[in-house]
């Protein structure tokens, strides 16, 4: 071994013991501290692995309230859904915008945002619900229509095959952004939205790495993508386009009010919308649609409801038509809905993330206070909720029915003989609620139920249930590992044609 390897290792050793002597200590009052043994990056890797198990693990060894070393960040890990109240309701000493602000700029490209202006965009996101939902759900509808109608729907004939999740990714993400940015100049549809989706699929495949810090110029091209997806937002690109909503309308008319933004600037804020809108509602809709398609007597109920709220209204369904659902209908469809809650419970794995503004001590009940240091982040895991048998039984099992209770949507649900505040959280607590939750339900349901009503559909033979894609646990709704293969044809009128998978309860 040379003298230069030699010394390197004699550095190495001496950077690994002074990490490990100058590291954190755990103070009176705080968590039990779980630091792990490689500087820096803590248990930032075994984390990362499969965040779930880790936090599982942790909580038979630690209990319910733990701090975490994750790459150069400490993470208290609130494990009791109980105590869930104690950390949503500190908006002061706990806040979300601070990690936020810091993470969406270098994920998406743009400056930190002053806060005058950080102020008036989250004021335009009141234009997403409310009476401007009705607007956006009636926009939705058309584009999803039109999409399906042209690629889709004109083929009459037998069983058509393809990829469950390509096919809602190619549906959802053209519809969604019809209905967010508009139309082009010329025609009804944008001619290079396939280069722009495959485009966002790549950098969508580095928003793990991004948010975790890594620096983009270490992620090979997804620079050059980033910057070729934000010229897609240009001004004068966008000033072209039709029908676009009064979201984006009023977005680009604020960020004309700075001239500190450049165009690039402008662009990048878009785009990070265009992710914000699709980055988990696609993935939500292809777990809602397998689930369904996997359980064919799930699909026939929510078919017939569908069917019922039609007929209620006056409408009688035909494939040579094109269908109409507004807010009010789809707001009747408590089984689809319930449908969609259980995907959900099933798929998503984000982590509700705070920041804590000062040292203080954090009540968490009656018995129990926790001391938090500045700049400690306080997370809490829902899915771990979301798979307690305590709170679900068969965890595990996809039932429909799950959030049905007497006809209507059910919320009673108990842990230790106490009813839960937050027993489903799939869109942030409190302050980091998403703001366009309404309308992702929305159009999750509205492409549903234009499958169900239009086509008949199947899962392919030979072949395994879907598995997850653990490399976005703690950032939103899974990925499947791999694509699922199903087949489809159009509906005809008569009992459900039933494929292989016909049985039982769904287990992931």
């Amino acid at each position: 071994m040379s003298a230069l390897m030699l010394l390197l290792l004699g550095l190495l050793s001496l950077f690994v013991f002074f990490c490990l002597l100058c590291g954190r200590k755990r103070r009176d009052g705080e968590p039990p501290l779980i630091t792990g043994w490689i500087p820096f990056f803590g248990k930032a890797l075994e984390f990362g692995q499969d965040a779930h198990k880790f936090l599982e693990k942790h909580k038979k060894k630690y209990g319910d309230v733990f701090t975490v070393h994750l790459a150069g960040k400490y993470m208290t890990f609130i494990m009791d859904p109980l105590l869930y109240p104690s950390i949503i309701k500190h908006g002061r000493q706990l806040d979300f915008q601070e990690f936020a602000g810091k993470v969406a700029p270098v994920t998406f490209g743009y400056p930190f945002v002053v806060p005058a202006l950080q102020e008036q965009i989250h004021r335009s996101f009141k234009l997403l619900q409310g009476d401007n939902l009705s607007t956006l759900t009636e926009s939705m509808m058309g584009n999803l229509m039109l999409v399906l109608r042209q690629d889709h729907l004109g083929e009459r004939g037998g069983w058509r095959s393809g990829g469950m999740y390509d096919f809602c990714n190619t549906v959802m993400f053209e519809a969604t952004f019809l209905t967010m940015f508009g139309r082009p100049a010329a025609g009804c549809r944008h001619s290079d939205v396939s280069a722009l989706r495959d485009d966002f699929v790549r950098f969508d495949n580095m928003v793990p790495l991004l948010i975790a810090g890594i620096p983009v110029w270490l992620l090979g091209c997804t620079k050059a993508i980033r910057d070729k997806l934000i010229g897609y937002f240009l001004p004068h690109r966008m000033s072209c386009w039709s029908n676009t909503s009064e979201f984006i309308r009023m977005r680009s008319g604020l960020f004309e009010q700075y001239d500190a933004l450049r165009d690039v600037d402008k662009a990048a804020h878009h785009f990070a919308i265009l992710w914000a809108s699709v980055g988990n509602t696609i993935p939500a809709t292809f777990w809602a649609m397998y689930y369904l398609v996997s359980h064919p007597a799930a699909l026939q109920r929510v078919r017939q409801e569908i069917h019922d709220v039609l007929r209620l209204d006056g409408v009688e369904f035909s494939s040579d038509t094109d269908l109409t659902l507004d807010r009010e209908q789809l707001a009747k469809l408590v089984y689809l809905e319930s449908a969609i809650n259980e995907s959900l419970r099933l798929s998503s794995a984000s982590m509700n993330i705070r920041v804590a503004q000062e040292d203080f001590s954090l009540r968490l009940d009656a018995e129990r206070s926790l001391g938090v240091r500045k700049g400690d982040f306080i997370a809490l895991y829902p899915q771990s909720m979301h798979m307690d048998p305590d709170i679900y039984d068969q965890p595990q099992s996809f039932r429909v029915d799950r959030y049905i209770q007497d006809g209507r949507l059910k919320t009673d649900f108990y842990k230790d003989g106490r009813k839960l505040k937050n027993y489903l959280i799939l869109f942030g607590s409190g302050s980091s609620m998403c703001p366009g939750r309404y309308f992702a339900v929305n159009e999750i349901k509205q492409f549903l139920c234009l499958l169900l009503l239009y086509f008949d559909l199947q899962l392919e033979e030979d072949q395994s249930q879907a598995t997850q894609d653990l490399g976005r646990a703690g950032l939103g709704v899974m990925l499947p590992a791999a694509d699922v293969r199903f087949r489809y044809k159009l509906h005809t009128v008569g009992p459900l044609t039933v494929g292989p998978h016909t049985v039982g309860p769904l287990t992931v």
